[in-house]
């Protein structure tokens, strides 16, 4: 079965957004994460390949759904709290288990959504760090570098400005191919809190490592830097 989509997009709480491209490298990379308005109900359906009557460019993309219409009433059904992937089908009898257990399908019984409502990452994300430093066992691995949160301008930005990173006023997180981040420069996200800048920055641009001033001491930087190192080979 082929992943499709995965993560929902909660309440627009904060200021800070994440839209994004594909994950894969090379050229042709497409909009995704841009935060369609369905349920639980409408997933199969909606977030699958365009070939397929959905609306994704292609199969294998990160999307995310929100839990509110634009004029701030609840979406029907909604996920607030929880996370899903929609899954194909690769076999005539895996499209009968969708069916026989009970999975929300789209029309042709081809793709379906699994779920669940919540999301506890907060108490999750404890176990994976204590099963990696005390057992040494890894609850996942990457393969590779395939995507990265690179930091762009929510405003006209003016030289001098501090940064003020994920949930400010400043910046927002785009989901970008590894590749064109780092062929960019980009100034990951997760780094884009309480750096200076150095240029202007037009309202809806990239921001750079050349835009910004940085500790080139700090182990964080210095960590983020070997691996765009290594990437780049």
């Amino acid at each position: 079965m082929d992943e499709g989509a995965a993560r929902v997009r909660r309440p627009l709480v904060r200021l800070a957004g994440i839209r994004g491209q594909q994950l894969e490298e090379g050229d042709g990379a497409t909009e995704s994460l841009l935060e369609p308005l369905h349920g639980v109900d409408d997933l199969p359906a909606i977030l699958k390949p365009k070939a397929a009557g959905g609306s994704l460019d292609r199969s294998g993309m990160v999307e995310v759904v929100s839990s509110l219409e634009r004029d701030g009433r609840p979406v029907f059904r909604d996920l607030r709290w929880g996370v899903y992937a929609v899954l194909r089908a690769p076999t005539a009898y895996a499209a009968d288990c969708f069916k026989q257990y009970g999975l929300k399908t789209d029309a042709s019984g081809e793709y379906a959504a699994m779920y669940k409502p919540y999301h506890l990452i907060g108490l999750e994300l404890n176990i994976s760090i204590l099963s990696a430093a005390l057992r040494k066992e890894p609850t996942g691995a990457p393969q590779g570098f395939r995507g990265d949160v690179a930091a762009v301008a929510k405003r006209n930005l003016r030289a001098g400005e501090m940064l003020d990173g994920e949930g400010g006023y400043t910046v927002w997180g785009k989901l970008m191919p590894a590749a064109a981040s780092l062929k960019a420069g980009a100034l990951p996200i997760g780094l884009a809190h309480r750096v200076k800048l150095k240029n202007d920055i037009a309202h809806g641009a990239v921001v750079c490592w050349s835009d910004v001033e940085f500790d080139a001491g700090n182990d964080t930087i210095k960590t983020r830097k070997a691996m765009e190192e290594k990437f780049k080979a």
